[in-house]
């Protein structure tokens, strides 16, 4: 495992750089970046899927503009954050009761430490609050989001900073470049690349699938897709299956336009289940505030 939830899979070295170049042509090389982006949502199958997760988005908003639902207020921007967590928790490999998962985390039955769920918790959390930073200095929101994940458990010179590697510093100047260009391009797609070129540049030594997770978070939130936070995008990917997941980033990570189209249409899946997981947390405490 590489920090990421993904198995990385062993190339030479002259394969593993063709395959990262192949990846950047097809978001970064079709004029401008926001027209990149465009060619990315004009691959076949992504138009529809992104369009169905809007929806479903959009009709989580509505429900919660009912009297019943418009209580929640904070508290289900919390709890849905926190399931956030939980699954993206999951998707590295760590499970976790629901219940129990929340500070102090316990060590395992064999007195070990799980140092994912903490990590997984605080980064989650802090994606909502860097929206602002994220609209005009991306690299510097990731290295945020690294530094909270990796507290503690890389050392403190790696907090924030990309691995050591060719190329990495390059792609994700690059993908910096894509985040911050005018585009009329759906965020839901923008979120999808943000996450597939993180997990398929392993940016930093340790927690790549907590950080891309939750960069996509903060995509939805800063775009105005899904503002509060309260869908679950994360719990959509961990109802697809971790399997599945891995087989999609590794597509993406080819760079084909099939795969990347894939790539694109798995996480606006994802975004829809993550609609309805909301709802669904929505319902739970609504029920709980008022069990009659």
């Amino acid at each position: 495992m590489n920090g990421s939830g993904m198995q990385r899979t062993v190339v030479p070295a002259s394969a593993e750089r063709d395959g990262a170049r192949r990846t950047l042509a097809v978001v970064s090389t079709q004029g401008s970046a926001g027209d990149a982006l465009a060619g990315v949502a004009a691959l076949p199958g992504v138009f529809e899927a992104v369009e169905a997760a809007r929806g479903a988005v959009d009709g989580l908003l509505r429900e919660l503009m009912t009297p019943r639902l418009r209580v929640l207020g904070p508290r289900l921007t919390a709890e849905s954050v926190r399931r956030g967590a939980q699954a993206s928790c999951a998707l590295e490999g760590e499970e976790w009761d629901l219940e129990q998962f929340r500070p102090p985390f316990p060590p395992s039955p064999q007195g070990t430490p799980r140092p994912v769920a903490p990590a997984a918790l605080r980064v989650t959390t802090e994606s909502g609050a860097l929206a602002e930073v994220w609209g005009r200095a991306p690299l510097q929101a990731l290295a945020r989001l690294h530094a909270l994940a990796a507290a503690g458990i890389v050392p403190e010179p790696e907090l924030g900073r990309p691995r050591p590697a060719p190329g990495v510093s390059e792609r994700l100047a690059a993908l910096a470049e894509v985040v911050v260009a005018p585009s009329d391009v759906p965020a839901v797609v923008l979120a999808g690349v943000v996450q597939g070129e993180l997990l398929a540049v392993e940016a930093f030594t340790w927690g790549n699938g907590l950080v891309a997770r939750a960069a996509t978070r903060l995509v939805l939130v800063s775009r105005g897709v899904d503002a509060r936070g309260v869908s679950v995008p994360e719990e959509g990917l961990r109802q697809l299956g971790r399997a599945r997941y891995q087989a999609a980033a590794q597509a993406y990570a080819a760079g084909t336009s099939a795969g990347v189209g894939a790539w694109l249409q798995f996480v606006a899946q994802a975004v829809a289940l993550g609609a309805r997981a909301g709802r669904a947390v929505a319902e739970e405490l609504a029920e709980a505030a008022d069990p009659a």
